[in-house]
């Protein structure tokens, strides 16, 4: 070794022996410092936790006796795992015979080449367990007879089956506008999927999870979003379903409405329309329900209800005192109100008449004396308590207000307080109209109308109680009115009479406005009616949209009532008067 060079292997030497020393100091003082600790644990944890979001289970609907109108099932998302596809040829082949799927749109997915950002790709969803086990079939199959050969045999590897829960209407279309759906993102539309959306989804939560299999851990317990029972009952619902669909198809109708209301409590017994969906198929509902169709009518489509109005213009007048059932009016066939001539109906004159001669023969001039002896002031505050121009504040999405023209509005007309009195130039709902009336019903008491009858949430179960929205008229008052509507229908031996039971109601048969008037060869035919009238348990709203079999209502709309309280007071077993009344010992 020369001596110019023997300090440099000195110079090495000594950092090897140095270096050792340095590193095991390090290592000491990194695993003693509960700094130093705590950092590399930080470091560790985001190298092997994620941030997941856990979406908890929706919650279930029912009807009021517990019969399932909406819950959860387990279906697939069908998925191929590119780095793992052997053959796309097979998995399209096998993806369209047992799914339906287009071949070429499933041939293209699989035969996509797989790199950093795409991997995973969904081929379909919401595939039942029996289609994922016929594909499971097949790719055990496959993997028996052909998989140790090369590539290019038929295999189904890198086809992979995802679980998740996915929304299930067993009804169908049953009580569907009521309902509504829940589409592929787990949003609910419409009815009371939309309403109570935030219940029924829960909260979902982020959870962090580790990828790490030494730290493998369960998933947290999620309660599922509050459940819904409905105040309808399946059975009516049913009924008042088949029943509209056939009055509509036998009167040549555009469409038809029953609202079923219990005058007491205000729920909702059965709300039917002929338009409905099957809400397992909620993608199908951009063609069913056009752009500007509603999805439920009955709290959505507002329309000028005619002749039924008059019971409440005759309800305000009785309270009023305005008139009494006695007061004599002279119908001359015509009125003249704001520079407007009113005429009846018919175009008559019936000369000589009470109160109840005027609601029994529906005629437009003595209601629209009786709106003028009353005063804009009088009328109009009664009809805002009886809730016409706005919401009811029923718990469905998508409810409409309607309108009422009120003096001091820009389009409001002396006028309008004449034809506002029969039902024509105000508009609202079939809900609106029934919840205004059911006040007659119940003693003078308007009741809050409402769909949901309890709320079921971890594990505790809120009742909805009923609650009285207003009080437009008295006691005596609404008995009043529902003895005059009686009497009218009996007298008249009208088509809405029940055998066995007293009802009260009333007929309505409304021109429909253009834009150049109103025409006269179609019509809006209504009844709205109630029983028994002694102890009412129900209030039924009918409308029927443009019917062809005739324009009025008292030929094509009280029937359909009288078929629906037949039906009702069986399914709901109210024994006939006479029965009823000795049970009781009256």
């Amino acid at each position: 070794m020369k001596p110019e060079n023997s300090w440099r292997y000195l110079l090495v030497g000594s950092l090897l022996l140095v270096l050792p020393v340095l590193i095991l100091f390090q290592l000491i003082r990194l695993q003693t410092n509960p700094q130093q600790i705590k950092e590399f644990k930080a470091q560790g944890k985001s190298l092997t936790e994620i941030n997941t979001e856990l979406v908890p289970p929706r919650g279930s609907i029912y009807d009021r006796w517990g019969n399932l109108l909406a819950g959860n099932q387990i279906v697939y998302e069908v998925a191929v795992e590119l780095p793992q596809v052997k053959n796309p040829t097979a998995i399209a082949l096998a993806t369209n015979l047992v799914l339906g799927a287009d071949y070429s749109r499933m041939l293209g997915i699989a035969s996509t080449p797989p790199s950093v950002n795409v991997i995973h790709l969904t081929l379909a969803k919401n595939v039942t367990q029996d289609q994922v086990n016929k594909l499971q079939a097949m790719q055990n199959e496959f993997n028996q007879k052909y998989g140790n050969l090369k590539r290019g045999a038929p295999s189904l590897d890198g086809l992979v089956f995802v679980p998740y829960l996915s929304r299930i209407y067993p009804e169908k279309s049953l009580a569907s506008p009521i309902i509504g759906f829940v589409n592929a993102t787990g949003q609910g539309f419409y009815g009371v999927e939309e309403k109570y959306n935030d219940w029924l989804a829960g909260k979902t939560k982020t959870f962090l999870w580790s990828n790490d299999p030494v730290e493998a851990q369960r998933l947290p317990d999620m309660p599922e979003g509050a459940s819904l029972v409905l105040t309808i009952d399946q059975s009516i619902q049913a009924s008042m379903e088949e029943l509209i669909d056939q009055e509509v198809q036998h009167t040549g109708s555009k469409s038809g409405v029953i609202v079923v209301l219990d005058p007491k409590t205000g729920e909702v017994m059965a709300l039917a329309t002929t338009t409905r969906m099957d809400l397992n198929q909620f993608w199908r509902a951009g063609d069913i329900y056009p752009s500007g169709t509603p999805f439920d009518p009955a709290v959505s489509e507002t329309y000028e209800p005619g002749s039924v109005y008059k019971v409440l213009t005759m309800a305000a007048a009785l309270d009023s005192g305005a008139v009494t059932p006695d007061t004599k009016f002279l119908d001359r066939g015509f009125i003249e109100i704001g520079g407007t001539i009113i005429h009846n109906w018919d175009g008559g004159a019936w000369g000589p008449q009470d109160m109840q001669g005027c609601l029994q023969h529906s005629l437009n001039v003595c209601l629209a004396w009786i709106a003028k002896r009353m005063g804009t002031s009088t009328f109009y505050s009664y009809m805002q308590r009886f809730g016409i121009g706005h919401v009811s504040g029923i718990d469905l999405a998508g409810e409409a207000a309607g309108r009422l023209k009120l003096p001091g509005d820009s389009d409001w007309y002396e006028a309008d307080l004449g034809t506002n009195a029969f039902g024509q130039g105000v508009s609202a709902t079939p809900l609106q109209m029934a919840a205004a009336v059911s006040a007659v019903a119940n003693g003078g008491k308007m009741m809050s109308p409402h769909i949901v009858r309890s709320i079921i949430s971890k594990g505790y179960q809120k009742d909805i109680e009923p609650q009285v929205l207003s009080a437009p008229i008295s006691a005596e008052t609404a008995h009043t009115l529902t003895e005059m509507l009686a009497r009218s229908l009996e007298t008249e031996s009208s088509d809405a009479l029940v055998p066995g039971y007293r009802v009260a109601g009333k007929t309505g048969t409304a021109e429909i406005p253009t834009p150049f008037g109103y025409t006269s060869d179609q019509t809006n035919a209504s009844f709205v009616g109630w029983g028994p009238v002694d102890d009412p348990r129900f209030v039924v709203y009918i409308w029927l949209e443009k019917p062809q079999a005739s324009v009025w209502g008292s030929i094509v709309a009280a029937p359909v009532f009288r078929e629906a309280v037949e039906r009702l007071v069986t399914l709901l077993n109210i024994p006939p008067d006479n029965i009823r009344h000795s049970l009781l010992g009256q």
